[in-house]
């Protein structure tokens, strides 16, 4: 293949990823909210966590920094349309009628804000939950909810196909439990395009599949470690020194590959980076909460979901690079991976870093 050609093709993988780049860094979907429901009698108490960023799109309201981290001033000033928002989509229902609220209260958690107030049911009517939060702006929202009642809880989500559900906890079962959780870390892996910017970065020298391999390892192994001290709130850095932290590691290994080509000691890097980057996996979990009575299982399916995830996409981007080294080289068998185009890729990944590192920093 003439240099011409190759060049071409660069050139267009170039244009790609950057159009990719522009569009993830502008991208927002609502995320996962969640609700603890304690049903006592006929008096129910909801809890909801939702991000702010979420109340920010769909209830037109300004609370968080550039990091998302909740002003708890601009929290208060803001609760009274926030409450309002979450009341027109929010309800318990006795019988098909919609019960007596107290007032919402608002809390700042981090990225979070907490919501609560006990709802008061006639005495005739069977109880039912109903939301359609964040609907609005975005139809895949999902709210995950738990319900506690005699002593059994139960889980599920709801979304625009199932809107409501009756407030009688029969239990949920462990494969449930681990289905969801397996589901929710193959989706944010897939959704958290500064993990797959770093991990794009360290593969793009590889050219056969084991030190790929140590790669993906190292870098499960050390967010695993991190995710759990986290999640099991044993150890946790606050999101306004991870989420800067990610974007320089997504920058260094993006400038590393124009220094360096060992790809057969990158595991070292992966892993202690892969450290900071559990933490920001531990706020995505955050969101759904884990289940108290299977805490384990579903912190391990979770963890589970993300390596999946990651393997899918070394799967899909390695055999890309392969072909592009044999286009490269005009069909036939070659050694070496055209520096250009790790050039290129790199170019884009370290610019999207440092959009990240500013947004995250500067502009926070």
């Amino acid at each position: 293949m003439s240099e011409t050609v190759w060049r071409a093709l660069v050139f267009v993988a170039f244009a790609v990823c950057l159009a990719t780049a522009s569009g993830i860094a502008q991208a927002h979907n609502a995320g996962v909210s969640s609700a603890r429901i304690v049903v006592d009698d006929r008096t129910v108490e909801v809890e909801i966590n939702a991000l702010g960023r979420d109340f920010e799109q769909a209830a037109g309201v300004r609370i968080a920094d550039k990091l998302g981290e909740i002003n708890p001033v601009a929290l208060s000033l803001m609760a009274p349309t926030i409450s309002s928002y979450v009341g027109e989509h929010v309800a318990v229902l006795a019988g098909g009628q919609r019960c007596s609220a107290a007032a919402w209260t608002a809390k700042a958690a981090d990225t979070h804000v907490l919501l609560t107030t006990t709802w008061r049911c006639p005495p005739d009517g069977a109880l039912h939950y109903r939301s359609t939060l964040f609907q609005d702006v975005d139809p895949t929202a999902r709210h995950v909810v738990v319900i506690a009642s005699n002593g059994a809880e139960r889980e599920l989500v709801l979304d625009r196909t199932t809107q409501e559900i009756a407030l009688a906890a029969t239990g949920t079962s462990l494969f449930d439990v681990i289905a969801r959780f397996l589901a929710a870390g193959i989706e944010h892996i897939f959704l958290g395009y500064d993990h797959i910017a770093f991990l794009l970065a360290v593969i793009l020298w590889g050219q056969t599949l084991w030190p790929l391999v140590k790669v993906v390892t190292a870098f499960t192994i050390a967010h695993s470690i991190t995710l759990s001290l986290a999640a099991l709130q044993i150890f946790a850095i606050p999101s306004a020194i991870v989420e800067p932290a990610i974007a320089a590691s997504i920058m260094f290994v993006a400038a590393e590959n124009f220094f360096s080509r060992n790809i057969d000691r990158r595991w070292l890097v992966t892993f202690a980076f892969g450290l900071i980057h559990g933490f920001g996996f531990a706020s995505a979990l955050s969101e759904i909460g884990l289940p108290t009575n299977a805490l384990v299982p579903a912190l391990a399916a979770f963890n589970i979901g993300v390596e999946i995830g990651q393997v899918a996409i070394v799967a899909l981007v390695f055999p890309l690079l392969l072909l592009a080294d044999r286009m490269m080289a005009g069909g036939a068998a070659r050694k070496g991976r055209r520096p250009s185009l790790v050039y290129a890729c790199s170019a884009v990944i370290f610019a999207l870093g440092l959009y990240w590192l500013i947004e995250r920093t500067i502009w926070a």
